[in-house]
């Protein structure tokens, strides 16, 4: 009966392509479809980006290539004059629950593993979802894609805290903190993840239902 309603549902929604018009991607003025200049801003229009998928996969990919050196190299490197002492992500939020600070431990642990590790199967699952079938809505499929781009920003807080801290805790011989070798690869990591999500086509998500019914052209 669930299934039914859905169906229903999906049935009635018409899309811009069964209108015959087309947005542009980049100021989302709406021209009908055809139209190869959009006139409010130069860009090129198309239908569908043929290549989006590529370039997700292909960003993705080198997102994910280095986010494995981030947590394996020290991302803070906290100098003394007694000692050095290199921390990783989670070494470093382990280290901040012993001290008591179990508030800003989760914070890193949250924006710095949970949220890039979460983008990462977002960005895969909504690539393949376009492609095969899924039992995951349209409109929830949508709503996931604009939460991974809304989140995408807030994976650099690790990246600012480092910065702030050594730009801070500067002592002379006495005490100074660097930035570690992940600091790089972990912001390149949220780089190549926010371009990977931003080369996705989202219109792609409601050409499932075309496909379905055998009206997908291939504009």
């Amino acid at each position: 009966m669930v299934g039914m309603e859905v169906a229903g549902q999906n049935s009635n929604i018409v899309s811009a392509r069964d209108l015959g018009v087309v947005a542009c991607t980049r100021c989302t003025q709406v021209w009908p479809a055809g139209t190869q200049t959009c006139g409010r801003c130069g860009s090129t229009i198309v239908a569908r980006d043929r290549l989006s998928l590529q370039r997700v996969w292909a960003l993705w990919l080198v997102g994910l290539m280095c986010y494995v050196p981030a947590n394996m190299y020290p991302m803070l490197q906290t100098r003394t004059l007694l000692s050095v002492q290199e921390d990783t992500i989670v070494g470093g939020a382990v280290e901040l629950i012993h001290h008591g600070a179990v508030g800003i431990a989760l914070i890193i642990l949250i924006a710095s593993v949970v949220i890039p590790i979460g983008k990462f199967m977002a960005i895969a699952f909504l690539a393949i979802s376009v492609k095969r079938p899924s039992s995951v809505s349209n409109h929830h499929r949508q709503v996931l894609y604009e939460v991974v781009e809304y989140i995408g920003r807030w994976s650099m807080i690790d990246i600012f805290v480092v910065a702030i801290m050594s730009s801070l805790v500067q002592l002379n011989t006495l005490a100074a903190v660097n930035p570690g070798r992940a600091s790089l690869f972990f912001a390149l990591s949220v780089i190549f993840t926010m371009l990977s999500a931003q080369a996705f086509d989202s219109r792609m998500i409601w050409d499932v239902r075309a496909r379905q019914e055998g009206t997908t052209t291939d504009e």
